[in-house]
This record gives structure tokens, sequence and C-alpha cells, in this order.
């Protein structure tokens, strides 16, 4: 991702965080919604106007940039080796995938009952992966990035297909929290390109969407899984 897209996500995270919407951002400038819709889908700013969006906030244009920093410094995703570790132990996957969904140690010490002495002990193993870091008061500060995933093909997306998959897919999709969508059609391959580009920017809604709600009391968020996949196949 170019350095402006990354500082483009950051004051996104930043409106969301203090409950702005397009809707505002378009007031502060003087532009119609669409008009900043279309700003931020093409992610062409003046500076003039990333100032002035920053005044709105009461943030310095300069905190921006250091958040942008900041981020580019967190793991988008893990080594072969990192994923390997994890996959091979299952109390660590679990815990791994706790924490990077944002779960604090209480919570993964309750929800899965693992005793506070395990929970440390793994982790321990995640901060000597370079996952987290275990700061005092059993406080976890994460060093991956809030669009983080699992390697293509890697150990954990392989132990999905191998294991998970089938018991995913075993459901009917009928209920309220459900939804199977199957499409089939002719595509070109430009036209398969810009759908994966389509995809990806559902795949960032997602975890915007995750991170604008992290806020919430654990017992009103849920586990959830989206799986987007697509390939020439018939």
């Amino acid at each position: 991702m170019s350095q402006v897209g990354s500082l483009i996500d950051v004051l996104k995270r930043q409106l969301r965080a203090q409950g702005k919407t397009y809707a505002d951002v378009a007031q502060w400038l003087g532009l119609s919604e669409a008009s900043v819709k279309r700003l931020f889908a093409d992610q062409h700013f003046t500076l003039a106007r990333l100032e002035c969006i920053c005044d709105q906030l009461n943030i310095e244009f300069s905190e921006l940039v250091q958040a942008m920093q900041a981020d580019a410094q967190r793991l988008h995703e893990l080594t072969h080796a990192q994923e390997q570790s994890i996959v091979d132990d299952r109390e660590l996957f679990l815990v791994a995938v706790c924490v990077i969904n944002g779960y604090s140690f209480d919570e993964i010490h309750h929800q899965y009952q693992l005793s506070e002495a395990e929970c440390t002990r793994q982790l321990l193993k995640l901060e000597k992966l370079q996952v987290i870091d275990l700061l005092p008061g059993n406080r976890i500060r994460k060093r991956v990035a809030t669009n983080f995933r699992w390697r293509t093909n890697g150990p954990i997306q392989r132990f999905f297909q191998q294991y998970i998959a089938n018991e995913f897919f075993r459901s009917r999709f009928d209920g309220d929290s459900e939804r199977l969508i199957v499409l089939n059609g002719l595509l070109s391959s430009a036209g398969n390109d810009e759908w994966q580009q389509t995809m990806q920017r559902l795949s960032q809604e997602f975890h915007a969407l995750c991170e604008r709600e992290s806020g919430l009391p654990l017992h009103k968020r849920f586990g959830t899984t989206s799986v987007l996949a697509v390939r020439q196949w018939q």
C-alpha cells in the first residue's frame, strides 16, 4: 500500500474513533457527501483539506503521520515459521486468535477457562514470536496491523482448509447471523482482477467494522468468520 493510502486509512480510523461520518467531512470541506466519498475512494486529498479535517478532529497533521509510521511497523502477516509454531500448538493457536481479535487477558481466562498460569504461558510464547508485547498487569499490546492477515497458502490457511472448512460449510446458512451467496458467471482476466479488488475492499471494510465495534463489551460481540474466494471453475 502507498504512503498516501496508509495515511488515508489512519484518517478513516480517526474519524470512526470519534464517531464522525463522510457527511461530517462534507460539511467541514463544503462539499457534497458523494464528492467526499470519491476523495476517499481515489485517495486524492490536498494538504489543505487534510489539515482542515485534522483541525475538526482536534489532532495535528503530524500525529496522523506518526500514527501511519507506527502502523507501518506492525506486522501485516507472520513468517511461515511463526505460523507453523502457532498451528502446531492448539492452545497457543486459540490464544493467538483471541489476542489478534482484541481479547484481554481476563476475557481469554474466563471465556475459555484457561488458568491464569496457562494463559500467561501462552502469551509469553506469543511475545517470543513477536506477535504481542505482554505488559505489566497482564495488559496485551498487539504488534499486528489492523488489516493483519494469515499467509496465503501458509500453515494456518492450510489448517483451515484441511480441518475447518468442511465444518464451516456444513451449516444451512439460514440463521439470522448467517448468509451464503454463491455467484457464477463468465469473466475476462480483467474482470476477474476487478472482482478481486472488490473482494479486497470488502475485507478492509470487515476489518474496519471490527475495529469500530472493538469498544463494545465482549458479550455483545461474537466470533464471526467470512470467507471470500474466487476461482475459474465450472
